[in-house]
């Protein structure tokens, strides 16, 4: 008898599991990126929020 070839199920992907790979790849650089934002916000919170968030356009008048 010939020795087995090498099976050709070994050279296909599965699709199913490319996904799946693929998506919680991404959820983890989805909390990574969460992570270090918040980091930077406890750290440092006036640096991480800009500028204009804290200034009026109109002045109130004082009475």
């Amino acid at each position: 008898m010939d020795p087995p070839l090498l099976p050709v199920a070994r050279m296909e992907v599965d699709v199913d599991l490319g996904f799946a790979l693929f998506f919680v790849f991404l959820l983890c650089s989805f909390l990574l990126f969460t992570i270090v934002r918040c980091a930077q916000m406890v750290l440092n919170p006036y640096s991480a929020i800009s500028v204009a968030a804290y200034q009026n356009t109109e002045e109130q008048p004082e009475e």
